[in-house]
């Protein structure tokens, strides 16, 4: 049993859930990471806190997987830690003054030398609606906490749980990839070992069908003496190493079976002087009987090959597949009396390669849906053979050859030795391959690979051949890298209006008993600035969070998008810099969601001021293009160059124009398209340099 030194419950009644739920991240009391330092850094900086803790409240202990101002210490008691309480509610915890809380009397942090006085703390909540942690911030001295406070620290914990699912997500990608790759290579053995013995099989047949030739001259050999010898050419049947018989006249009465014959036909010794048809019932309506008759009729040898016939075996018909001769014997006026039958059951022969097929198809299949290249590589002559998706992940075409050397060209020089190093530690030490490094492909671009493979040895245990798979990991990467770019991004453009308002607020407090001083208009007027930006880049943020995950719903109404025009972008307006000017069709009405559409409009007039700070004149024309209202916001700045307009709608794309670095994250053209593209219209730019720009969208009428 827990301690608890909060006199209330602390432990919800789905606990057991939520410590499942927890336990699937696989993130308790493991060692800090620099993204959840990050966050919790950013808390300690966006809300002036000493200390800032993202923990997971396990069973017993809450771990602390990030944490600024704790020293070392790495967890705490469940029952003394303030985020025990912080897990019982999906809403933002905040005790402004600690000595007021009857729950927090008895409570070491609030009582004792550590001296807590303010807490708040945003739950850390899973996809299933599990509280598993939170991102708190603590202070020594009492504080009022502000709504936007809470909608801030809210924000950030949804950023951190975000990074927990990635977390989560790439842990599960690597065990499945690490699984498949065990399961590949497995195959590849299994089809190794099955290939040998199909190979075995296949000498085994070579023989058999070397016995029928054989046999088959033999069968020339004793038609002809057979007036002279019947009594001896039936004692050779009997001791013959195949399967023979002999089906005499018109009804193809078996006169002799040797014991494999019978074994092939699953029957007994008690056949022999029945017709073929009436010891066969189970071939009624087979192709085969008429295949008898017709030898019978036209005295012409019929060779079958892997034919399917229905047998009784213990009491069931089964398929089976046979290789089998009837041969005609003729008597001295060349007229057909008997035909011999010589036969062969190679049933087992065509299930393995039946297995063996599906086993590749399987394979093949395998290796498609995960894009897994699969290759061998000889050690002594390092010849790679491989499959066509292996050549394309390394950018070459399937005719292109392709062996060790030509595979170290294509590694980056910075990865050259280590890849080398590698491979030599492999071999000498009998170890799995694994790795990741980057190749040039021909057209010059830069690809992530990961390569895995393990050695075959021969029979005196000398590796012979590195085998195993490698798939293209360039977009994971690619986004592994887009995220951290984005955490850094957002920390800096946080950073800036965060300090500017720090500052303004600490000269505010030294004038606070000076109401009239000549600087405190000016410091309210900076204050309000940065706590624009703040919301501003805040706005950003969590658009993208509902963006991301799908959230970003549309109220739609029918409306004027000239009366929307009229009454947005009031900010530009009142500075009286810039003059709005609204052309084209004021009578056309959409329906659509409003609000979105104003903030896109607001988005690209922004864009304006900023970028083209020296056209006075912005123009917002409305035009009706069949059944699809256009929207153009116009300025008659710089332009932007050819090269720069593909990427101005990406996601965290920052322009930069005539040497000038502009702050913000790189969302809002990013966000403006994927509204536009809920709507299900389109976003452009035209823009020729010297001459302005023209930011567009089209939207349904209806």
């Amino acid at each position: 049993m827990i301690e608890n030194t909060f006199g209330i419950n602390i432990v919800p009644e789905n606990d057991d859930d939520r410590l499942k739920a927890l336990k699937r991240y696989r993130i308790s009391d493991t060692p800090s990471e620099d993204s959840f330092d990050g966050i919790a850094k950013l808390a300690t900086q966006i809300f002036n806190v000493p200390i800032s803790l993202l923990s997971l409240v396990d069973a017993e202990a809450v771990f602390f997987k990030a944490k600024i101002g704790m020293g070392r210490a790495k967890e705490a008691n469940r029952g003394k830690s303030l985020c025990a309480l912080a897990v019982l509610d999906k809403n933002v915890t905040v005790f402004e003054d600690a000595l007021k809380e009857p729950c927090l009397m008895a409570n070491p942090n609030v009582v004792g030398d550590f001296g807590l006085r303010f807490y708040a703390g945003a739950p850390l909540i899973t996809n299933d609606g599990f509280l598993i942690g939170t991102l708190c911030i603590i202070d020594q001295h009492p504080r009022v906490f502000t709504d936007l406070e809470r909608s801030i620290l809210e924000g950030l914990a949804s950023t951190a749980m975000d990074q927990i699912e990635l977390r989560r997500s790439a842990l599960d990608t690597i065990d499945e990839l690490t699984t498949s790759n065990t399961a590949l290579i497995t195959a590849q053995l299994d089809l190794k070992a099955s290939i040998e013995e199909l190979a075995a099989t296949n000498e085994e047949l070579n023989a058999v069908h070397e016995d029928l030739n054989k046999s088959y001259e033999l069968a020339v050999l004793l038609n002809s003496n057979l007036a002279k010898s019947e009594l001896r050419f039936k004692s050779f049947i009997k001791k013959a190493p195949i399967a023979i018989g002999i089906l005499s006249g018109r009804e193809l009465t078996i006169e002799v079976a040797n014991d494999m014959l019978l074994s092939v036909w699953s029957k007994q010794k008690s056949v022999i002087g029945m017709p073929f048809a009436v010891a066969m019932p189970e071939l009624k309506g087979e192709a085969i009987l008429a295949v008898l008759d017709d030898v019978f009729t036209t005295g012409i040898m019929y060779n079958g090959k892997e034919v399917v016939v229905q047998l009784d075996s213990e009491g069931l018909l089964k398929d089976h597949y046979l290789d089998f001769i009837y041969y005609p014997l003729k008597n001295d006026k060349g007229e057909t009396s008997s035909i011999m039958v010589i036969a062969n059951d190679i049933t087992d022969r065509v299930t393995a390669r039946e297995e063996q097929q599906m086993l590749n198809h399987q394979l093949e299949m395998a290796l498609r849906a995960g894009r897994l290249g699969s290759y061998s590589m000889e050690i002594a002559t390092g010849d790679i053979t491989c499959s066509t998706q292996w050549k394309h992940n390394y950018g070459l075409t399937g005719e292109d050859k392709v062996n060790q050397t030509k595979l170290l060209e294509l590694v980056v020089p910075d990865y050259r030795l280590y890849v080398t190093a590698l491979l030599e530690d492999v071999i000498a030490k009998q170890s799995e391959y694994h790795a990741e490094y980057v190749v040039r492909w021909p057209d010059e671009s830069l690809h992530w690979i990961n390569a895995s493979g393990m050695l075959l040895y021969d029979a005196d245990g000398k590796a012979t051949h590195l085998t195993g798979v490698s798939v293209d990991i360039t977009t994971r990467k690619n986004y592994d890298q887009q995220r951290d770019d984005f955490l850094s991004i957002a920390s800096h453009e946080l950073k800036t209006p965060i300090t500017s308002l720090k500052a303004s607020l600490q000269l505010l407090s030294k004038l606070k008993n000076k109401p009239t001083h000549e600087m405190l208009p000016k410091l309210i007027e900076q204050s309000s600035i940065s706590m624009e930006k703040i919301n501003a880049l805040v706005n950003e943020l969590l658009n993208m969070n509902r963006i991301s995950e799908g959230q970003l719903e549309l109220e739609k109404t029918t409306f004027k998008i000239s009366e929307m025009l009229n009454s947005c972008c009031n900010h530009v307006r009142v500075a009286g810099i810039y003059d709005l000017v609204i052309k084209g069709d004021l009578d056309l009405a959409v329906f659509a969601d409003e609000h979105r559409i104003d903030q896109v409009v607001v988005n690209l007039v922004n864009n304006a001021v900023k970028y083209a700070s020296d056209s006075s004149e912005i123009q917002l024309i409305v035009e009706k293009i069949e059944n699809e209202a256009k929207v153009t916001v116009r300025d008659f700045g710089n332009g932007i160059s050819a090269d720069v307009q593909p990427y101005l709608f990406d996601r965290y794309y920052r322009a930069s124009y005539n040497g000038r670095a502009y702050s913000g994250l790189g969302l809002g053209l990013y966000i403006s398209s994927e509204i536009i593209k809920r709507h299900g219209g389109k976003m452009g730019v035209d823009s020729t340099l010297g001459e302005g720009s023209s930011f567009w969208f089209t939207i349904p009428l209806k």
